[in-house]
């Protein structure tokens, strides 16, 4: 098995007593790579620190939006030098999040757009968080141009997907997909074009129906794999090959591939 976890905070504390054993169980379950983005500037030696002491584990270095109080101009300012130094595999985690309340929304804004020039500047992918912001990310994406990376833990419409597809984006798909009732989604990921498809766990959080409660962590991939193959009505073997080369392809190479041809899904 293959696997390749696009959005997971193994940095984080909720990790620090058994890290290393977090790390063990993934690789037992497949899980061959891990991305780890960070959500503020405080993060960034410690995400650099621990890929460098495990092979596999990829570093994307950013300022989370739902922490948006706690960034100043100067973390914004020392990130193209961190970028230039510390060349990642991604800028992110990055994004708006106008669900949680009490967000300074313009604040956001000035932050997300930087970044974005930013990942034209590095010609680096981007790791996008987008509650309640979709179609903003998507103009402001399509205004700057010239743009790749993923929308995780997508929560959007099929016509927006569609639109992120069109201008060379993934999506993030993790635990929330193994939830019955999330009925659009699960429709989403049966039909979507595979070359999109990418899977997470974002643990510590969201854990998977089979795990609800817990803390997450990347060994919980397999069942998300296994959860997106059978709505696929494909082999897990393909589903971890197919979204790990999607990753490495997108996070690993130096150069991105031509763009996709896209067929548009015929909505229900």
């Amino acid at each position: 098995m293959n696997l390749f976890d696009s959005h997971c905070h193994l940095d984080v504390d909720e990790f620090a007593g058994d890290r290393d054993a977090v790390i063990a169980r993934a690789t037992t379950a497949g899980v061959i790579k891990q991305l780890i983005p960070a959500i503020d500037f405080d993060s960034w030696p410690g995400i650099r620190k621990l890929c460098g002491e495990h092979h596999g584990l990829l570093p994307a270095y950013g300022l989370h939006p739902v922490f948006i109080a706690s960034h100043s101009p100067a973390h914004l300012d020392a990130l193209p030098e961190w970028l230039r130094q510390f060349r990642p595999a991604a800028i992110g985690e990055c994004g708006l999040d106008f669900f949680v309340e009490g967000l300074d929304a313009e604040a956001q804004r000035l932050c997300f757009q930087r970044h974005l020039e930013l990942a034209r500047e590095f010609d680096l992918p981007l790791v996008i968080h987008a509650r309640r912001a979709v179609d903003e990310v998507i103009q402001r994406i399509r205004r700057v141009g010239g743009l790749r990376g993923v929308v995780h833990s997508y929560s959007g419409s099929i016509e927006q997907a569609e639109q992120l597809w069109k201008l060379g984006f993934c999506l993030g798909i993790g635990g929330p997909v193994t939830y019955s009732r999330a009925l659009r989604l699960r429709r989403l990921v049966a039909s979507m074009p595979i070359e999109f498809l990418l899977l997470e766990t974002d643990s510590p959080d969201q854990p998977d129906a089979g795990w609800r409660g817990q803390r997450n962590e990347p060994q919980r991939l397999l069942d998300i794999a296994m959860c997106v193959a059978e709505l696929r009505g494909v082999p897990l073997e393909q589903i971890a090959q197919q979204t790990s080369d999607n990753a490495n392809r997108l996070f690993v190479r130096e150069s991105p591939p031509p763009p996709l041809q896209i067929e548009p899904i015929h909505h229900p």
